[in-house]
C-alpha cells in the first residue's frame, strides 16, 4: 500500500469511469455485477489518466499499469491511509431520511469558519466514501461524509473506512427493508454508527425529541452524546419544504454551534441554502406549484411528505393533486407500505391521485371501487408523460414523489 499511497500522492486525482478521465489522474479499474473495469484500463491511459490500478495482470503490458489483489479494496484500503495521514476531524452523516440535505446544512455552516470538504451529491456508499476522502488534501480542516447502506454491516464498513470523530443519525425509518431485514435491521444497521462512536470514543450529535434515537444511544452506555432539540430550528430562515426539514435545520445550527460558528454566520449559511436537486423544492412550474421530491423516496418519507402536502393550504392554486410513484428495495414489505401510503393520501377527497409503477398499482387494485376511481394509474413514467402531453394538469399544487428509479423528474417540463 505504501507504493500505491505515493503513487497517489504524485497524481492525487482519481478517475472509475473512462467517460470522465481526469487528466493526470490514477484510473481504478473497478468491477462491477455487469462489467469489468480491466477491460478499460487501455483506454483510460490513452485518454490522459497517469496510471491504472487493475487486479488483471494479464493486461498490465506496460510500467503504467499498477496491478493489485482486489481494486476496490484498493481503493478503499488507499482511502483510509490518506484519510489516517491527514488526520483531519471526519463528521458522519447517517440516517434513513434527510441525510443529503443535513449534510448539504451542515457543510455551508461549517464552511463559515473552516476549509471544509464535503461528499458530492450522494456518493455516500463502498465506492463514495473512498472517492470522498481522497478528494481532502492538506488543506482541508474539517471532512463531512455522508453514510448510506441498504444491509447491516454496510455503515460498519464504511466508517472502518472513514474512522469519523464525529456522527449523526438523522433518523431510522422504514428504508431498505428488503436489505435490512425489517425494521428491527434498519435499527441495528444504522446504529452501528453508534458502535463504532462508542467504541473509538467519538461524538454522537442526538435529537433529544426522537425516541428511538435516544433509545439506541442509551443502548450503548459508552457513547459520548451532544444532545440538541429541534426547537433549535426556531426562527431560522431557510428554503426547505416540510415540517420534518425542522429537523435537519436543527442539526445544522446545533453542529455550528458545537464547533462555536457564529449564531449570524450560522443563519446566513442555513438561509443561502435553496435545494436543487429534487429534493424538499418548491418550484413555480410552467402552469403549476409543485413541491419536487422524487430523489428518493421509503415508507418514512412518503409518509411524512404526503401528510405535509395534505395540511398544505392552496396558496394561489385553486387545486390539490399527489403524483405518487412506487417506493424501491421493500421486498416483502412492499404491498403493505403502498398500501399504507394509498390509504393516506385518499384520506383528503379534494386531493387528486396520480400514481406511476407496479407497487402503486397493485395497491389500488385492491381498492374499493369508489377509492379506487379517485386514483389515476401509470405503469411507468412514459406512460405519465404521454398522458400529460395530451391532457396537461393546470393551476394545481402538486406533491411529486417518488423512488429516483421512477423518474419522475422526467415531467417536471410538462407541468
Amino acid at each position: 500500500m505504501s507504493a500505491l499511497y505515493e503513487l497517489y500522492l504524485k497524481y492525487p486525482k482519481i478517475s472509475t469511469d473512462t467517460r470522465r478521465i481526469a487528466p493526470g489522474s490514477l484510473f481504478f479499474a473497478l468491477r462491477g455485477a455487469s462489467f469489468d473495469g480491466n477491460r478499460f484500463a487501455a483506454e483510460a491511459l490513452e485518454k490522459g489518466a497517469a496510471a491504472a490500478i487493475v487486479d488483471d495482470p494479464s493486461v498490465a503490458v506496460d510500467a503504467r499499469y499498477f496491478v493489485v489483489e482486489d481494486t476496490l479494496r484498493a481503493l478503499q484500503e488507499l482511502a483510509h491511509e490518506h484519510r489516517t495521514t491527514l488526520g483531519l476531524p471526519i463528521l458522519a452523516v447517517a440516517g434513513s431520511n434527510g441525510k443529503t440535505t443535513t449534510k448539504e446544512l451542515v457543510s455551508r455552516v461549517l464552511a463559515e469558519k473552516f476549509k471544509l470538504y464535503a461528499t458530492q451529491g450522494n456518493l455516500n456508499n463502498h465506492i463514495g466514501v473512498p472517492l470522498t476522502l481522497l478528494a481532502m488534501d492538506a488543506s482541508t480542516e474539517l471532512g463531512v461524509v455522508e453514510m448510506g447502506a441498504s444491509a447491516c454491516g454496510e455503515i460498519a464498513a464504511l466508517c472502518a473506512i472513514a474512522d469519523p470523530d464525529f456522527g449523526i443519525l438523522t433518523n431510522v425509518g422504514r428504508a431498505h427493508l428488503e436489505g435490512f431485514g425489517g425494521e428491527e435491521g434498519v435499527r441495528r444497521g444504522k446504529g452501528e454508527l453508534y458502535d463504532y462512536l462508542a467504541q473509538y470514543e467519538g461524538v454522537a450529535f442526538l435529537r433529544e425529541e426522537d425516541d428511538t434515537l435516544r433509545s439506541m444511544a442509551e443502548e450503548r452506555p459508552t457513547l459520548r452524546v451532544e444532545g440538541y432539540s429541534e426547537q433549535e430550528a426556531e426562527g431560522i430562515e431557510h428554503h426547505l419544504e416540510g415540517v420534518y426539514n425542522r429537523y435537519n435545520v436543527a442539526a445544522a445550527v446545533a453542529i455550528g454551534r458545537y464547533f462555536c460558528i457564529e449564531e449570524e454566520a450560522i443563519r446566513r449559511a442555513i438561509a443561502g441554502y435553496t435545494p436543487d436537486n429534487n429534493r424538499s423544492q418548491r418550484e413555480e412550474l410552467q402552469r403549476n406549484t409543485a413541491v419536487v421530491d422524487c430523489y428518493n423516496a421509503n415508507p418514512s418519507s412518503m409518509q411524512a411528505s404526503i401528510s405535509h402536502f395534505l395540511a398544505e393550504p392552496l396558496g394561489k392554486r385553486t387545486k390539490k393533486a399527489m403524483i405518487l410513484g412506487d417506493m424501491r428495495e421493500l421486498g416483502a414489505w412492499s404491498e403493505e407500505e403502498h398500501t399504507k401510503m394509498l390509504q393516506l393520501a385518499l384520506s383528503d377527497p379534494a386531493v387528486g391521485i396520480v400514481l406511476v409503477g407496479e407497487e402503486f398499482g397493485k395497491a389500488r387494485a385492491k381498492l374499493p371501487d369508489t377509492d379506487r376511481a379517485r386514483c389515476s394509474h401509470y405503469a411507468t413514467c412514459d406512460a405519465l408523460h404521454q398522458a400529460l402531453e395530451e391532457h396537461p394538469l393546470s393551476d394545481h399544487l402538486l406533491l411529486i414523489k417518488a423512488s429516483r428509479g421512477i423518474g419522475l423528474e422526467r415531467i417536471l417540463h410538462l407541468l
